[in-house]
Protein backbone atom coordinates (compact mmCIF):
# COMPACT_ATOMS: atom_id res chain seq x y z
CA UNK A 1 0.00 0.00 0.00
CA UNK A 2 1.10 3.54 -0.85
CA UNK A 3 1.95 6.45 1.25
CA UNK A 4 -0.87 8.16 0.25
CA UNK A 5 -3.50 5.32 0.23
CA UNK A 6 -4.24 4.97 3.71
CA UNK A 7 -4.82 8.46 4.37
CA UNK A 8 -7.19 8.31 0.76
CA UNK A 9 -9.08 5.23 2.32
CA UNK A 10 -9.78 7.09 5.23
CA UNK A 11 -10.91 10.34 3.55
CA UNK A 12 -12.67 8.35 1.00
CA UNK A 13 -14.74 6.27 4.38
CA UNK A 14 -15.37 9.03 6.42
CA UNK A 15 -17.05 10.88 3.34
CA UNK A 16 -19.15 7.46 2.98
CA UNK A 17 -20.33 7.83 6.75
CA UNK A 18 -21.48 11.22 6.54
CA UNK A 19 -23.15 10.86 3.22
CA UNK A 20 -24.56 7.34 4.94
CA UNK A 21 -26.01 10.13 7.44
CA UNK A 22 -27.33 12.16 5.09
CA UNK A 23 -29.11 9.36 3.33
CA UNK A 24 -30.78 8.10 6.58
CA UNK A 25 -32.26 11.53 6.76
CA UNK A 26 -33.08 12.38 2.90
CA UNK A 27 -35.05 9.65 1.15
CA UNK A 28 -33.65 9.79 -2.20
CA UNK A 29 -29.90 9.08 -0.95
CA UNK A 30 -29.16 5.93 -0.33
CA UNK A 31 -27.95 4.62 2.80
CA UNK A 32 -26.22 1.02 2.70
CA UNK A 33 -23.88 1.55 -0.60
CA UNK A 34 -22.35 4.19 1.38
CA UNK A 35 -21.82 2.59 4.51
CA UNK A 36 -21.10 -0.58 2.87
CA UNK A 37 -17.59 1.67 1.10
CA UNK A 38 -16.98 3.20 4.74
CA UNK A 39 -16.43 -0.44 6.51
CA UNK A 40 -14.37 -1.58 3.04
CA UNK A 41 -12.36 1.68 2.90
CA UNK A 42 -11.68 1.55 7.06
CA UNK A 43 -11.03 -2.22 6.87
CA UNK A 44 -8.24 -1.62 4.28
CA UNK A 45 -6.76 1.66 6.13
CA UNK A 46 -7.80 1.90 9.91
CA UNK A 47 -8.45 -0.95 12.00
CA UNK A 48 -9.76 1.32 14.62
CA UNK A 49 -12.27 3.37 12.24
CA UNK A 50 -13.81 0.23 11.05
CA UNK A 51 -13.93 -1.12 14.48
CA UNK A 52 -15.84 2.20 15.78
CA UNK A 53 -17.93 1.99 12.15
CA UNK A 54 -18.78 -2.03 13.13
CA UNK A 55 -19.65 -1.40 16.48
CA UNK A 56 -21.74 1.95 16.28
CA UNK A 57 -25.06 2.11 17.63
CA UNK A 58 -26.17 3.52 14.42
CA UNK A 59 -24.73 1.97 11.75
CA UNK A 60 -23.25 -1.30 13.14
CA UNK A 61 -26.23 -3.36 13.06
CA UNK A 62 -27.36 -1.74 9.82
CA UNK A 63 -24.16 -3.03 8.64
CA UNK A 64 -24.27 -6.54 9.58
CA UNK A 65 -27.74 -7.26 8.61
CA UNK A 66 -27.32 -6.11 5.54
CA UNK A 67 -23.86 -8.11 4.85
CA UNK A 68 -24.88 -10.83 6.58
CA UNK A 69 -28.14 -11.48 4.23
CA UNK A 70 -30.83 -11.19 6.84
CA UNK A 71 -32.41 -8.06 5.19
CA UNK A 72 -33.79 -4.86 7.20
CA UNK A 73 -35.85 -4.16 10.47
CA UNK A 74 -39.39 -4.00 9.60
CA UNK A 75 -39.68 -0.72 11.44
CA UNK A 76 -36.71 0.85 9.55
CA UNK A 77 -38.64 -0.10 5.98
CA UNK A 78 -42.10 1.57 7.55
CA UNK A 79 -40.16 4.40 8.39
CA UNK A 80 -38.09 4.85 5.00
CA UNK A 81 -41.20 4.47 2.93
CA UNK A 82 -43.12 7.03 4.88
CA UNK A 83 -40.25 9.21 4.42
CA UNK A 84 -39.70 8.83 0.86
CA UNK A 85 -43.22 9.18 0.11
CA UNK A 86 -43.77 12.19 2.32
CA UNK A 87 -40.72 14.16 1.08
CA UNK A 88 -41.68 13.04 -2.62
CA UNK A 89 -45.24 14.18 -2.21
CA UNK A 90 -43.58 17.68 -0.92
CA UNK A 91 -41.25 18.10 -3.33
CA UNK A 92 -43.82 17.27 -5.96
CA UNK A 93 -46.27 19.61 -4.59
CA UNK A 94 -43.81 22.90 -4.00
CA UNK A 95 -40.66 22.49 -6.10
CA UNK A 96 -41.43 20.49 -9.28
CA UNK A 97 -44.18 21.74 -11.66
CA UNK A 98 -43.26 19.82 -14.93
CA UNK A 99 -45.46 17.05 -15.35
CA UNK A 100 -42.33 14.98 -16.54
CA UNK A 101 -40.73 16.08 -13.21
CA UNK A 102 -43.40 14.89 -11.27
CA UNK A 103 -43.36 11.68 -13.62
CA UNK A 104 -39.47 10.79 -12.89
CA UNK A 105 -40.11 11.65 -8.91
CA UNK A 106 -43.07 9.10 -9.18
CA UNK A 107 -40.70 6.29 -10.88
CA UNK A 108 -38.02 6.89 -8.51
CA UNK A 109 -40.23 6.43 -5.35
CA UNK A 110 -41.57 3.43 -6.78
CA UNK A 111 -38.03 2.03 -7.89
CA UNK A 112 -37.11 2.89 -3.78
CA UNK A 113 -40.98 1.05 -2.69
CA UNK A 114 -39.72 -1.86 -4.95
CA UNK A 115 -36.28 -2.27 -3.38
CA UNK A 116 -37.16 -2.08 0.03
CA UNK A 117 -39.83 -4.20 -0.45
CA UNK A 118 -37.95 -7.10 -1.90
CA UNK A 119 -35.40 -6.73 1.02
CA UNK A 120 -35.62 -9.79 3.49
CA UNK A 121 -37.35 -8.25 6.21
CA UNK A 122 -35.07 -8.75 9.91
CA UNK A 123 -37.42 -10.02 13.08
CA UNK A 124 -34.91 -10.26 16.21
CA UNK A 125 -35.76 -12.86 18.27
CA UNK A 126 -37.46 -12.04 21.45
CA UNK A 127 -36.91 -13.35 24.57
CA UNK A 128 -40.09 -14.92 26.37
CA UNK A 129 -41.95 -12.72 29.20
CA UNK A 130 -40.04 -12.57 32.30
CA UNK A 131 -36.68 -13.23 30.57
CA UNK A 132 -33.75 -11.02 30.36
Amino acid sequence: MSRYSKPLLIVLGTCSVALGMIGMILPLVPTTPFLLVAAYCYSRSSPRFHRWLLSSRYFGAYIDNYRSGRGMRLRDKVVSLTTLWGMLAVTAATAVTARWGRGLLAAVGVGVTAHLVRLRTYRPARLPAGRN
